[in-house]
């Protein structure tokens, strides 16, 4: 590998300078391996990334796609044999067609700068994770990213019509549409998201969008533990209203955001619920009514429907302020699994037993409405039997969330830290199925090998 890379040099978008490949060396995710990447390509068009990959797959040299480096998976972590691609340089938004609704865009736009432009043509794109501020639109696509809103709006695969990719030997290939309908051949650009760059890299992505949004109602909700938040969850879920959001923030997370910005969050109660409801006129009130009377039926301590807009966002940017909230005091061991919505109490309940179980700190945000929860194990700094227990611990939420049919992640992909629970949660001859769709799209083998499908199921004795 270092013997072909100044070549590469002279032709290719590649760095070495190992001070630049610090900086590229792994995302958010506590946890997952990470090693210094060979080089850093930072292309400023397909056909330089076409280039990049052709040569790597010549020299069977591993590629990692990088968008911004907000992944909590380790998914986008260096090697020491590979090339990370950057797609930083690549934040064009080609297009945006209000009449069509379909937006043009390369993978490094910033997913809010899209939202922004969006808004500016009377349009709007929903998917909001909570990174949105800075996760581009290509590492959205590549997670299949959720966010706030998904409960009512989807998640990214929702919304992507066609895609412009490098696959194979660099060979450069346009996937699925820019139509609203289409139904020939297999559903290619849908199989890449989600992908986490497995299946080669994504450049340019073409986005269905929806009309202006409608005024929101923002319903909150204080509760005095979990277990009576859960079952405000199911009681809205039940009552047949699809709020357009309803978070759950708990007593850990609120202390922490209130340490750091002094926002009274822990005035009110333990648990944090927030609601928003976004039907057309009268329906929209008429739905917040309902959540309201959900809550107060649920042992709401204190809940209200806020009148004040500016006090609703920054209730919102509070629960958007956990993570690095937390951060400020430990190691942060970011969990992302998803259950059946009416299981929300259940697994709320098994996260509290196995917090106490393993003498472990976890925080629970949730993205309540469609049964996404983010236990988030809290580690003391240099405290290495908590870490343990914190690993441990996390492991034990993964196999609960299995056990309740549900799903080891929700939004932030597979990467490293989820590969035993996504091999246990599918099976053998799935993981096969997998693994057979990468051979065949990734035929050398360097598309961020060793990630997402690398486990055995538990108990499987294949090699």
């Amino acid at each position: 590998m270092a013997a072909t890379l100044p070549a590469a040099r002279d032709t290719l978008p590649v760095t070495t300078d190992p001070d630049v490949l610090a900086g590229y060396a792994h995302d958010r995710a506590e946890g997952a391996e990470y090693s210094l990447p060979a080089a850093v390509a930072r292309p400023r068009d397909t056909e330089e990334v076409a280039a990049v990959v052709a040569y790597c797959a010549e020299h069977g040299i591993p590629v990692v796609a990088r968008g911004a480096g907000t992944g909590l998976s380790g998914g986008a972590n260096g090697m020491a044999s590979a090339v990370v691609v950057s797609f930083e340089a690549m934040d064009a938004i080609v297009r945006i067609d209000p009449d069509e609704r379909v937006a043009v865009v390369q993978a490094g736009v910033v997913n809010d700068d899209l939202r922004r432009v969006c808004a500016e043509h009377g349009v709007w794109y929903p998917p909001d994770p909570s990174s949105s501020p800075w996760s581009t639109i290509g590492g959205n696509v590549a997670t299949n990213a959720g966010g706030v809103c998904c409960v009512k709006y989807g998640v990214t695969k929702d919304y992507v019509l066609g895609l412009q990719a490098v696959v194979g030997r660099g060979e450069v290939v346009r996937l699925g549409r820019r139509t609203a309908k289409g139904v020939a051949g297999y559903d290619l650009a849908g199989l890449m998201v989600g992908s986490e760059g497995t299946l080669g890299l994504i450049t340019e992505i073409t986005v269905r969008l929806r009309g202006a949004r409608a005024a929101e109602h923002t319903v909150v909700g204080y509760f005095d533990d979990i277990s009576a938040a859960g079952q405000a969850v199911t009681a809205v879920t039940a009552s047949g209203v699809v709020v357009s959001a309803l978070e759950l923030v708990d007593r850990y997370c609120l202390r922490a955001v209130d340490e750091w910005k002094k926002m009274g969050l822990t005035d009110g109660g333990s648990v944090l619920l927030l609601a928003r409801c976004d039907g057309p006129g009268q329906a929209g009130e008429a739905e917040a009514e309902v959540v309201l009377d959900c809550f107060a039926r649920s042992g709401a301590t204190w809940s209200a429907r806020s009148g004040d807009e500016t006090e609703a966002e920054a209730l919102f940017m509070a629960r958007r302020l956990v993570l690095p909230a937390l951060e400020r005091l430990g190691q942060v061991l970011t969990e992302d699994v998803c259950v059946p919505r009416m299981l929300v109490p259940e697994m709320l309940g098994a996260i509290e037993r196995i917090s106490a179980e393993h003498e472990v700190h976890i925080a629970s945000l949730a993205h309540a409405g469609d049964g996404n929860l983010h236990p988030m194990v809290v580690v003391p700094p240099g405290d290495g039997a908590a870490r343990r227990r914190g690993h441990r611990a996390f492991e034990r939420i993964v196999d609960e969330a299995i056990r309740l049919g549900g799903t080891v992640t929700g939004e932030h992909g597979v990467g490293q830290l989820k590969m035993r629970g996504f091999a246990d949660e599918v099976g053998p001859v799935v993981l096969g199925m997998h693994r057979a769709i990468k051979s065949a799209l990734d035929p050398v083998g360097i598309f961020n090998p060793g990630r997402v499908f690398a486990a055995e199921p538990a108990g499987d004795d294949a090699t």
